[in-house]
């Protein structure tokens, strides 16, 4: 079964850093195009970018763009999500996603 595991989320102030781990097994990850989401409180999801199995990222969010950064180590079957700069408006549940399945996801709170 696919299975995605979410960590590294917390609590922070405004203009820190954290960076969020998804732990992949189940599936081929090396060749799995992976996706990050988000949605915030009362907001819908938010398709915040991915990233190609050869590590070429797309990034859909123009808020997050030059603050978040997408990365993936394939040997390891990790997806990564470096948040910086954070905002208060960057706070609720991020999860890491392939195009069938889903995380159960790791909460941001920034304050």
């Amino acid at each position: 079964d696919v299975q995605l595991v979410e960590s590294g989320g917390g609590s922070v102030q405004a203009g820190g850093s954290l960076r969020l781990s998804c732990a992949a097994s189940g599936f081929t990850f090396s060749t799995t195009t992976m996706y990050w989401h988000r949605q915030r409180p009362g907001s819908g999801v938010e398709l915040l970018g991915n990233i190609d199995h050869k590590g070429r990222v797309a990034v859909y969010t123009p808020s997050v763009k030059g603050r978040f950064t997408i990365s993936r180590n394939n040997a390891k079957n990790i997806l990564y999500l470096e948040l910086k700069g954070l905002k208060t408006e960057d706070t609720g549940m991020y999860w890491c996603a392939t195009y069938r399945s889903r995380g159960q996801g790791t909460q941001v709170t920034v304050s």
